[in-house]
């Protein structure tokens, strides 16, 4: 059986005390994966920095969403601590998004050294939407940043001033990863894309949920 660890944020709130916005885990970015993830007999574990509650960012609870969704609550409630993961028993990793990953995720030290060892282990990394904040830590074997070189793509900075959270993010994503040296593969806002390069797999948007999941377990199981 194929292990998948999930690693999700612990952040709940961006912005100061005078425009304080809820946030945390994009639950389309999270659900979708895992169940695809699930449905391919994964065993899966879902981690976070703190453990404990990953926070489901709000504004993606729409009342369009699939009731199965619901169900994905408890393992995001009750996530293991980060710290206490066996990581190098896994097969693959994956980073949801939301906006709560680039405050936490972005600068955890220890899911750098997680992501740098599937990296250079050519273990697959997989990340959507923000989900990429969290390979910023990550090196390659003689120091350099595993996005340097890579094709690979997140939410664009287009799509970051749309939804109107850019003046309360710490830093663009899209800025970020290029500035590291990645080769930026956009799509327009709100489309679906998806782009692999070795073993790194990134999605850009809510949208490529669905197609990321499909391209992991594809390219897992081959």
């Amino acid at each position: 059986m194929k292990k998948i660890l999930i690693v999700a944020t612990n952040t709940s709130r961006m912005g100061d005390s005078n425009n304080i916005v809820e946030t945390g885990v994009w639950l389309e970015e999270f659900a979708v994966p895992f169940y695809a993830f699930k449905a391919a007999g994964f065993d899966i574990t879902v981690a976070s920095p703190l453990g404990g509650v990953s926070p489901i960012d709000p504004a993606s609870l729409e009342c369009k969403n699939p009731t199965e969704w619901d169900y994905t609550k408890e393992y995001l409630d009750n996530t293991s601590k980060l710290s206490s993961i066996d990581y190098k028993t896994f097969d693959a990793i994956f980073l949801p998004g939301g906006h709560g990953p680039m405050f936490d995720l972005a600068k955890d030290v220890l899911l750098g050294e997680i992501v740098s060892y599937f990296y250079n282990s050519h273990k697959i990394v997989s990340a959507v939407c923000h989900g990429p904040a969290g390979l910023i830590n990550a090196k390659t074997k003689t120091g350099d940043s595993i996005v340097k070189g890579m094709q690979l793509t997140c939410f664009s900075n287009e799509e970051e001033k749309m939804v109107q959270k850019d003046k309360l993010v710490p830093f663009m994503l899209e800025s970020k990863l290029r500035q590291l040296g990645a080769y930026f593969n956009e799509a327009a806002p709100w489309n679906e894309n998806v782009i692999v390069d070795s073993n790194l797999i990134t999605g850009q948007n809510p949208e490529s949920s669905k197609k990321l999941a499909e391209t992991l377990i594809k390219k897992l199981n081959n």
